[in-house]
């Protein structure tokens, strides 16, 4: 899945909990006050959660976009490695099943 299919999805799961929270606001009784407490504390850990992972991923897009701006060449060359590399290997594997 992608990232804005898994946001979406979780954006879904929190939307459907604050209504289940909210329709169960008028029943009584201690398991149900009880079962809405957690849920409550589970949705904000959630979004905690996914504040602390967004950071962390901005940080990520930013660091290797800084190391791809200080070393340009070197990235560009790696790349290119690679992909002479891999166009070896699948040149090499079919012409040994033409044979």
């Amino acid at each position: 899945m992608n990232r804005q299919t898994i946001s979406n999805e979780v954006s879904k799961l929190a939307e459907n909990a604050h209504a289940l929270v909210d329709a169960t606001a008028d029943v009584a009784g201690e398991k149900v006050g009880e079962a809405r407490r957690r849920l409550a504390a589970a949705l904000e850990r959630g979004r905690e959660i996914y504040g602390q992972v967004r950071a962390k991923e901005m940080e990520g897009v930013c660091a290797v976009d800084k190391a791809m701006h200080e070393h340009a060449y070197e990235a560009i060359a790696i790349a290119v490695g690679v992909g002479a590399l891999v166009g070896y290997l699948l040149a090499h594997r079919c012409n040994g099943k033409r044979e």
